[in-house]
């Protein structure tokens, strides 16, 4: 299927799951995935210069997130789950190769893919990885964080968090950002349920996995004041282990780049654009 002249949206089916997104643009063509609790906005914030840059964009909501319909049990978000419902995306928009780019738990699904499918890859672009190797995350927080979720909506999973790790200066920035995303889904306690499980989800076996990774990397850390949930020492990890990598952070004090998205997507065009020379 080739990309279109402007947004489309489309609806593919993994395992009797209906998966929801939309793609943009003509070219070479890259996937993008969201993160825990995100929706498929969340990965560019919405920017239009990865299409304008000739790269046809295809993003979708993860199964229970957004507009795509939820697991057909509450267990059923492990990051195999994720992996195979990212290659029912590409085959359902009949594409080969392609950059994939995630933040979170999108970026540890896109690992884990490049590492089954390394063929399929043509680059990978990992924002603000939190997964070590091991399990992702304080397992007893996520869990409270999706009780509350489920008890108080939207309102109970912010002052559960309160973004009281953040600093001063970006907490309010956070928990905006936060009620913006969560009231886009249309069920939030599929929402609750992924929660629950992806951070105790093995995404891959270890940190060493990485130096199995054949496609070009680019990494995209954030300082832990701003984002503290996705340690600068995680993406510091990755770039290390990962054989073809560039790792990117915004200056001490500045905004994340994570969180520009007409800046990040300017990089990651740069970046796959020197890769596939």
């Amino acid at each position: 299927m080739a990309g279109g002249s402007g947004p489309t949206e489309f609806e593919v089916q993994s395992g009797g799951i209906a998966l929801r997104g939309e793609s943009d643009g003509d070219g070479s063509p890259i996937v993008l995935l969201h993160g825990l609790s995100a929706v498929r906005r969340y990965v560019v914030m919405g920017s239009r210069a990865l299409p304008r840059a000739g790269w046809w964009t295809v993003a979708y909501d993860a199964r229970g997130h957004g507009d795509s319909d939820a697991a057909p049990d509450a267990e059923s978000y492990e990051y195999a789950d994720l992996v195979g419902d990212l290659a029912a995306v590409l085959d359902g928009l009949e594409i080969e190769r392609t950059a994939l780019a995630g933040v979170s738990m999108g970026a540890h699904t896109v690992v884990r893919f490049a590492l089954d499918h390394p063929q399929r890859v043509a680059g990978l672009v990992l924002i603000t990885p939190a997964y070590d190797g091991d399990r992702e995350g304080d397992g007893g927080s996520w869990l409270a964080l999706a009780d509350a979720l489920d008890r108080d909506g939207v309102d109970g999973f912010l002052t559960e968090w309160g973004a009281r790790d953040v600093a001063e200066r970006w907490r309010d920035a956070a928990l905006k950002n936060a009620r913006q995303r969560l009231e886009r889904h249309r069920n939030l306690h599929a929402v609750a349920d992924a929660l629950r499980v992806v951070p105790r989800s093995r995404a891959f076996d270890g940190i060493r996995a990485l130096e199995r990774v054949e496609a070009p990397a680019l990494v995209v850390g954030s300082r832990d004041e701003a984002d503290p949930v996705h340690p600068l020492a995680v993406a510091d990890a990755y770039a290390r282990r990962l054989p073809r990598r560039e790792l990117v952070v915004e200056e001490e004090g500045k905004s994340p780049i994570a969180w520009q998205g007409a800046r990040l997507s300017r990089r990651v065009a740069e970046f796959l654009g020197e890769a596939r020379r």
